[in-house]
């Protein structure tokens, strides 16, 4: 497991600091870029990204870039777009320029003709699985394309053609000229533009050539004046090709690119294909569904920015890969929740509870804490009358033993109300419990009137005649490891439960978070939708749905592993 250890610095800014003395970048400040292709929407592993390259840019004075690596027109749509800078705003970050990969082609071009002239780079007429079989091995080298020596004249000339739209997709690449038998296979004559005929979200039908994402990469930075490019690990092997672009092309003071290992979380695929096989599959809602591991399912599910930044910052940044425990994720929630939410009572399984010698038309208002760790959030008032909901948990009419809540003839205390006794349970036809009769004490009111008296269990309720109904929904992994330790969609992942709640949750507007007591952290779903429970006829759609954010207790223990 990562350390969880707050720092100040890390091997980043260590490799910063030299620069910075060095004045290797002397002419422009440190400037850092968050380079998302829009190809899907933005998972937790991308926050981790975000928070790095926006922290950097600030501890440094620096500018940080939003930058769309758009270069397969394929898969990117301008949904993902606006998502991801809907992202990159809610976890509280501010870019200093807006950019797309696709504003640079021209540009890109024209450093392709220039490798051209300098022969550097090839047309290409083998297929990409020729290509792949002449790429050679680890342990062997690679063979030559016999169209590697074409002048560079007869180059430019079908580049050109190529870019006019006279060839069909796959029929040339173009190839850097570097060499095939270097020990980097990334080395080996790797194709930098193909062509494809497919629209792309932000020119249209402008090019039929577009750059791989290895040339793009390092002009993008390069034009945008980065100093530090940051990636993770799986760029190590291709930084090579990185440099070799800008020191080819002659680049004055070019990025330096540093890896930092990725983001693992247990339980949880990490995998913008993955996930969105998950999304057009059906097994989910979408891209933003409360147990999928992006940011706009963990804004859903009710996550707070400040959890997700404090988490990136707790887990640090490494060079060798390590996998947290996504139990450590839900700790930072429930910390920055614990003293922001405010306490209302929630009634799961409910079961009434007739209090008969409490007068019938008698209503009061008993006072209640919003939160215990947070006396500045106040108090609230809650109805009390004759007839109540209590959590089914809470009545044992055989208890097992130390079981202190309700069961006949014990008393317990209702929180911020009275003590009751359960006298008498009223069944159903089919055995079930109907109803518990139970006696109140007037004068236990709100704690008083305990002298010599031993109530060890103290119970949450709700009054029947103003209860809310509510769905509530409760989440468990989206990914489970089967019998031999393969993750694996969980088909019960989700479970939607009728429940009744304090009048005080009525007006609940989407997104507004509470602790729901003894049961753990919720908040309003934006998407109103009960369908699982509608279906069924067990309640209609107009409830409200609330979401599982987190439990209350935590498993996860400082040093533990994953």
């Amino acid at each position: 497991m990562e350390n969880t250890k707050k720092t100040e610095a890390n091997f980043i800014h260590n490799f910063i600091d030299e620069d910075i003395a060095e004045g290797r970048y002397a002419d422009r400040p440190v400037c850092t870029r968050f380079p998302p292709e829009p190809n899907g929407y933005l998972h937790i592993g991308h926050a981790k990204s975000i928070c790095l390259n926006f922290t950097t840019a600030e501890k440094y004075g620096g500018t940080c870039n939003l930058r769309f690596d758009d270069t397969n027109p394929v898969k990117e749509e301008t949904e993902y777009v606006d998502s991801i800078k809907e992202d990159v705003e809610w976890l509280g970050f501010s870019w200093d320029g807006l950019f797309f990969a696709s504003d640079y082609f021209e540009e890109m071009y024209a450093c392709a003709i220039r490798l051209i002239e300098k022969d550097k780079a090839f047309v290409d007429d083998l297929s990409a699985d020729e290509i792949r079989d002449m790429r050679g091995a680890l342990t062997e080298p690679g063979r030559e394309s016999p169209y590697r020596n074409r002048s560079a004249e007869e180059n430019r000339k079908l580049f050109e053609e190529m870019r006019a739209g006279k060839y069909a997709d796959g029929e040339k690449v173009l190839r850097a000229k570097i060499d095939m038998a270097s020990p980097n296979i990334n080395m080996r004559d790797p194709v930098i533009y193909r062509i494809s005929r497919n629209k792309h979200h932000n020119t249209g039908d402008l090019w039929c050539v577009y750059p791989m994402y290895d040339f793009a990469h390092p002009l993008e930075d390069a034009i945008e004046g980065v100093t530090h490019s940051l990636c993770t690990l799986e760029f190590e092997d291709h930084r090579p090709l990185y440099d070799w672009v800008l020191e080819t092309l002659e680049w004055p003071r070019p990025p330096r690119q540093i890896e930092f290992a990725r983001l693992n979380l247990t339980n949880t695929v990490m995998s913008k294909r993955y996930l969105k096989e998950l999304v057009d599959s059906g097994l989910t809602e979408g891209w933003d569904d409360p147990r999928m591991p992006t940011v706009a399912g963990l804004r859903r599910r009710g996550f707070t920015p400040a959890a997700i930044r404090d988490f990136c910052e707790q887990i640090g940044i490494s060079k060798s890969n390590s996998t947290v425990d996504i139990e450590f994720l839900d700790h930072c929630v429930r910390n920055d929740l614990k003293s922001k939410t405010e306490m209302r009572n929630v009634v799961f399984d409910p079961i009434k509870a007739i209090i008969v010698n409490y007068p019938e038309e008698e209503r009061e208002q008993v006072k209640m804490e919003n939160n215990r760790e947070a006396p500045d959030l106040g108090e609230r008032t809650v109805p009390f009358g004759r007839e109540l909901y209590i959590d089914g948990a809470d009545f044992e009419e055989t208890p097992p033993p130390k079981y202190f809540r309700l069961f006949p003839g014990n008393e317990v205390r209702l929180k911020g109300a009275y003590c009751i006794t359960c006298e008498e349970v009223a069944k159903n036809e089919d055995g079930s419990v109907k109803a518990l009769l139970c006696s109140y004490d007037p004068d236990t009111k709100s704690g008083s009137g305990f002298e010599g008296r031993k109530v060890k269990g103290t119970i949450h309720w709700v009054e029947a005649s103003s209860a809310v109904p509510i769905i509530v929904r409760e989440y468990e992994r989206l990914m489970i490891a089967d019998e031999s330790g393969t993750e694996t969609f969980n088909p019960d992942s989700v479970r939607e439960r009728l429940c009744f709640a304090e009048p005080s949750v009525a007006n609940a507007a989407p997104g507004e978070r509470f602790q729901f007591f003894r049961h753990g952290y919720y908040v309003v779903d934006t998407e109103q939708t009960t369908d699982a429970l509608a279906e069924n006829g067990d309640a209609p759609r107009e409830k409200t749905v609330f979401n599982r954010i987190v439990g209350l207790k935590s498993s996860w223990k400082k040093g533990s592993s994953a």
